[in-house]
């Protein structure tokens, strides 16, 4: 007994030693490379347990609903605000502002959860993903409205201390806001882990995490635990912004800048999404580096690049083991289904062909009919739309057919962009060609980050891709850093040497044709053996790779399409701009244009085209106040409660509807066709295809061919093979 005993102590050591590693590493890279005064490294720890409040809450929240909460900051924002306000502009006790502030954010969480986050329990995560995005901006919005109840701004006010202690550590001045944030942080976490650990509501929390439906049967009630989640969730994100308020002040705008954010998110990855113990030190651990780089560095602009790529040589290093935990994660983040095509024989009824060819006759002439009916601005909005539909495609084929998470798709298209403005202004590249160019610069991009892919799934990868659009922004397109990115004006020269593109009219017509021969050429890859082995990839890796489909090849080429396409958009952007603004193609640019392509639809290719229309038209040609609220955080959030598979799936009930309807009214029967054989099957498959992948056949068309395909038909042709079987 004494033997089990030690031996299951030895085990426990073992983890608790492993799950120190990543915080020991990213220290040692600190302490080895970029050293600081004691005082320095001090308050390097402090802002790491702000980061750790954090990262501790989107652990929490991942636990619960298996969802990255964007929104995790700004939960703390507003009641932080109100704080301030009581403390700073009423001039009322520490300990009431401080406590009023903690159950405003347990409330402010419990109300979210109840009126957001509960309504999509049946959506796909990352359309509640998209919806945290969406809480975010609003939670932005009411924070800074807050302060207007005593006709202030809280921007950059500090919380004054309660007591008058200072400390000095070498040439480093700590405050009392310092010692308490050392003590209250670690003590709110440790209180956070005996809660989860020792009670039974933990408990019940912790096994609802890991198997929600066996936790159902079980009479847990997930649901509420889930709101209690929240609530916890709430109350360290207040404590972690109400302390930063005393150190630093109240944040400008949003709560905590992105970079700030991606910290606490590559912490939570790196602890795997569950293990909080490494989430935290980690946490800390990255908060040391952070302020270490910034002490070293010349510029600190350079922080980002060189904290990111501390954090991506951890994900990278990391020992991974993917177990039925891991698979039950993927199918959570699973999108949508794609949309399939009708069964031919429906395909050819008139009057769907006439739905189908009257919808793109409609779409044309609306297109040809924008330069007559618009503005010279509103036709250079309507291009842009055109490139941010590009930019739409670029996410389906990336997120949609292969299911690879990218929040940084806007750092391909930067990288088209500069690299094909300075074909352009250097050599006088045709336009084309310059698209071309860039197009290729954008893939070899998508490339590189593609290669973490290889052992980087979902959510992990996901960070690596936001890790890149900051660095791209602060780093590799920064003229302080490289010369060669383009500063001059970007002149649209004559195609091929005769054909004028220069004004906003001809470049809005060959902005059209280019966004063409983008669609085409993707619907023929999505008909193609490569396009049916992407999809088989995303549903069943393993299923794929007994038919023959190499993992590696085939989630690369993903990439380098996807980074093509975007590629080619970033070209199309600059000369419409005619300069390179490294600020239109920001980390938080790059989250609107998935939010908009996951509004729009992930499931087909036009899919995006409809998100880059609905988010950008909406923003820019709707003057009414009413409906301008579409474009906003509401109008994501209510789009998405309303049509959790976006604004595609929509137009796919109306057209399966109008199926209906002419099927109910016609005489036409489906054709008795013969079923194949099993045997069949087999000597028809195609190489490098799974089961079901074949059948995809054309998923993308315009609206009235694309769908599910008819049920009813579906359901007679199985009867039919089943008569056959039948002896």
């Amino acid at each position: 007994m004494g033997v089990s005993s030690r031996g299951w102590g030895t085990t426990q050591l073992q983890r608790a030693a492993w799950q120190l590693v990543p915080a020991l590493g990213l220290v040692a890279v600190q302490l080895v490379f970029f050293g600081m005064p004691a005082g320095a490294w001090v308050r390097g720890i402090v802002l790491g347990l702000l980061t750790a409040l954090l990262a501790m809450g989107m652990a929490l929240v991942y636990r619960a609903n298996r969802v990255i909460n964007f929104a995790q900051a700004d939960l703390g924002f507003v009641p932080t605000s109100l704080a301030v306000g009581l403390i700073v502009f009423s001039g009322l006790p520490y300990l009431f502002g401080f406590g009023v502030g903690l159950v405003a954010a347990v409330a402010l969480g419990a109300i979210v959860e109840l009126a957001f986050v509960r309504r999509f329990a049946r959506a796909s995560r990352l359309v509640l993903t998209v919806a945290t995005i969406g809480i975010t901006q609003l939670l932005v919005v009411l924070a800074l409205l807050v302060p207007q109840m005593w006709d202030e701004s809280a921007a950059s006010q500090r919380i004054p201390a309660p007591v008058d202690w200072k400390v000095t550590i070498g040439t480093f001045i700590l405050s009392a806001n310092d010692l308490i944030a050392l003590i209250v942080a670690p003590l709110a976490m440790a209180a956070v882990a005996l809660f989860l650990g020792t009670t039974r509501l933990g408990t019940a929390i912790r096994g609802s995490a890991e198997r929600s439906e066996r936790a159902l049967m079980l009479g847990i009630p997930v649901a509420w635990l889930s709101t209690l989640v929240w609530a916890i969730a709430a109350g360290l994100s207040f404590l972690a912004l109400f302390l930063r308020a005393g150190i630093l002040g109240v944040p400008l705008g949003a709560a905590l800048s992105l970079s700030n954010l991606v910290l606490a998110l590559a912490a939570l990855v790196i602890g795997r999404l569950r293990h909080l113990p490494t989430v935290a030190t980690t946490a800390v651990a990255l908060g040391v580096l952070e302020y270490g780089v910034a002490w070293n560095a010349s510029s600190p602009l350079l922080v980002t690049p060189i904290v990111g790529g501390a954090v991506l040589i951890a994900l990278l290093l990391q020992r991974r083991q993917y177990g039925r935990s891991d698979r039950d994660e993927a199918a959570a983040w699973r999108l949508a289904d794609e949309v399939r095509p009708l069964e031919p024989w429906i395909a050819r009824l008139p009057l769907v062909r006439l739905l189908r060819w009257g919808t793109a006759a409609a779409i044309l002439v609306g297109l040809a009919m924008i330069p007559l009916l618009l503005r010279t601005d509103q036709i250079i909005k309507a291009t842009a739309i055109v490139v941010f539909a590009v930019i739409g495609l670029s996410l389906v084929v990336l997120s949609g057919w292969a299911g690879q998470i990218s929040l940084g798709q806007m750092a391909f298209v930067a990288v088209g962009a500069a690299v094909s403005g300075k074909c352009t202004i250097t050599w006088n590249v045709d336009m084309s060609l310059a698209l071309l160019i860039g197009g290729a610069a954008g893939a070899v991009s998508a490339l590189v980050v593609g290669l973490p892919a290889l052992r980087l799934r979902g959510l992990y990868l996901a960070v690596t891709t936001l890790v890149f659009a900051l660095a791209v922004n602060s780093w590799l397109l920064n003229r302080q850093f490289f010369d060669w990115v383009p500063q001059e004006r970007i002149e649209r020269l004559p195609l091929f040497g005769r054909i004028d593109v220069s004004t906003p009219t001809r470049f809005y017509g060959y902005s059209l044709v280019v966004f063409a021969l983008v669609f085409l050429a993707l619907r023929g890859v999505r008909r193609s053996r490569t396009g049916r082995a992407i999809v088989a990839l995303r549903e069943n890796e393993l299923a794929a790779q007994a038919f023959s489909v190499s993992p590696v090849p085939v989630k690369l080429t993903a990439f380098t399409i996807s980074g093509f396409v975007a590629g080619i958009a970033g070209g199309l952007f600059v000369h419409l701009s005619q300069s390179f603004d490294l600020t239109s193609y920001s980390a938080a640019a790059s989250l609107d244009v998935f939010t908009a392509a996951v509004v729009g639809g992930l499931g087909s290719l036009f899919g995006g085209v409809l998100g880059a229309v609905f988010l950008r038209g909406s923003e820019w040609f709707i003057t009414s106040p009413e409906w301008r609220l579409l474009s906003s955080a509401l109008g994501v959030l209510v789009v998405l409660l309303v049509i959790p598979g976006g604004l595609a799936s929509l137009v796919i009930k109306i057209r399966d509807w109008y199926v209906d309807v002419v099927l109910r009214h016609s005489d036409t029967a489906p054709p008795d066709e013969p079923v194949p054989s099993a045997q069949g099957n087999r000597n028809h498959a195609v190489p490098g295809a799974v089961p079901g992948a074949q059948g995809n056949g054309n998923h993308e068309s315009v609206p009235g061919a694309l769908g599910t395909g008819n049920h009813a038909n579906r359901e007679r042709v199985d009867e039919a093979a089943s008569e056959r079987s039948t002896p």
